[in-house]
């Protein structure tokens, strides 16, 4: 796979399965449910995104950790089924396959509660095995459901071969600057943005506000996705609001990791920030109107039929 292939993304991160209970309004704390819909599907930030580039145009490649057994199994099938490589996703044989658990609300609203497993044993190891497969990528996609030292290895790696990276600095946590300086593009949601800078992110005005600070500390491009807004772009040379698609919301588990997945791929196309960044919203608007994650991703035609005018 040549480092000419435009379109060739990496994804470090995690796969689960996603154990779904749908219930007319996700359970508050202490509280009990009955009534729910329970159902089965493939998940995880890192194969989220994986699946997402692979059905955006995408050609993938997925560095991970599964356990070996069924779920892991069938996770291992499902990724092929999408053409995706796996040649550096490594089969755990002390430690079980990712889950996570969901409650989704009649409104689309959700809460999830994730047991990693091989997902926290991926490795500096791991990514360093893979070097050479990151160095012919055009752009490296992190998240944070791995460990945070491996997150930041592989985007020290990338960096140096020239490669751009995008962290989705998902599941939320503070982040040393040592990595943010190898971060090309920086996804945060707006609570993320808040919890990185300090400053309260509730629209355009305080995004743009967040994105100056996580510049300040290192990162060349900021996204802050900000829902049915659409999200603030602070690049280099252009800075404003992209709108976004309404739509009406039945799930969005995996909303956030369709708009990175189609993102990796239009910008390792050489498309312009803001156009790539319609594109990533076009994608997030189709998979928040289907139930389930990697169910509800879209294909690239379902995404250019979206922006037809």
């Amino acid at each position: 796979m040549a480092r000419t292939n435009r379109n060739f993304v990496v994804v470090v991160g995690s796969s689960n399965t996603d154990m779904i209970i749908r219930v007319p309004r996700v359970p508050g704390p202490g509280e009990t449910l009955l009534g729910g819909e329970f159902s089965t599907a493939p998940g995880g930030k890192g194969a989220n995104q994986a699946v997402a580039a692979a059905r955006a145009g995408g050609r993938v490649a997925f560095i991970a950790r599964l356990g070996r057994d069924s779920l892991g199994n069938e996770a291992m099938t499902r990724l092929r089924a999408e053409g995706i490589l796996l040649s550096h996703t490594v089969r755990d044989d002390a430690h079980p396959s990712g889950v996570a658990l969901i409650f989704v609300g009649s409104d689309g609203e959700n809460s999830i509660a994730v047991a990693g497993g091989a997902n926290q044993q991926l490795s500096r190891a791991d990514v360093s095995a893979a070097r050479g497969l990151i160095a012919r990528a055009r752009i490296l996609l992190l998240q944070l459901e791995t460990p945070l030292q491996t997150v930041a290895a592989a985007a020290r790696l990338a960096r140096r071969a020239g490669v751009r990276v995008i962290l989705n600095p998902a599941p939320a946590c503070p982040l040393p600057d040592a990595l943010l300086r190898n971060v090309s593009v920086l996804t945060p949601n707006e609570s993320e943005a808040s919890l990185l800078t300090g400053c309260k992110v509730r629209g355009a005005a305080s995004a743009a506000r967040a994105a100056l600070i996580l510049q300040g500390r290192g990162v060349e491009t900021v996204i802050i996705t900000l829902g049915a807004k659409g999200a603030f772009v602070a690049g280099r040379d252009q800075t404003g609001l992209v709108a976004g698609f309404k739509v009406k919301a039945v799930d969005t588990t995996a909303a956030g990791d369709v708009f990175n997945g189609a993102l990796a791929v239009r910008l390792a196309e050489g498309c312009p920030l803001f156009d790539a960044v319609r594109f990533a919203h076009a994608a997030a608007a189709i998979s928040v109107t289907r139930p389930g994650a990697q169910p509800s991703i879209p294909t690239r035609r379902e995404i250019l039929s979206m922006l037809r005018p």
